[in-house]
């Protein structure tokens, strides 16, 4: 083992309680306020957030690190919910994109703002445990 190696496990381990703190309380805010998994918000997220509302299914499952199959099977759930429409690719007939419709871009909207305070209070009160205040402290000044 390396001087290098036993530095970065330890922080490494950090990162992932940080982060699996900080997914629960957002998954929570967002399945208790609007209905919506944490994967289903960040789709409709990434949706909002480009011209047409609408990518590729493959663009979309690579922007919330989900395979082919993944993604088929969340965008099949945002569809039955009325937030996202399914629309083929006219340049190839195996493209598929994914286009919010108007309720999902609603329902986004109203979600975004809860989803952005509940991060900034979990980021918050894990910076208040010493084991975590470091990575939250190099998290917010990468920004």
């Amino acid at each position: 083992m390396t001087a290098r190696d036993a530095v970065d496990e330890p922080a490494w381990r950090r990162v992932i309680t940080l982060h699996g703190r900080i997914e629960q309380e957002l998954a929570k805010a967002l399945q208790r306020r609007f209905g919506l998994g944490l994967t289903e918000y960040r789709a409709l997220s990434r949706l909002a957030e480009v011209d047409g509302c609408s990518l590729r299914m493959q663009v979309l499952a690579d922007a919330i690190g989900l395979n082919q199959s993944s993604v088929s099977r969340l965008v099949a759930r945002l569809e039955e919910a009325g937030l996202t429409v399914r629309d083929p690719c006219e340049n190839d007939r195996r493209g598929v994109y994914s286009m919010l419709t108007p309720e999902g871009r609603q329902r986004q909207a109203l979600a975004e703002p809860v989803y952005r305070e509940t991060l900034s209070a979990a980021l918050d009160k894990a910076a208040n445990d010493p084991d975590l205040a470091d990575a939250v402290a190099a998290l917010r000044a990468a920004n």
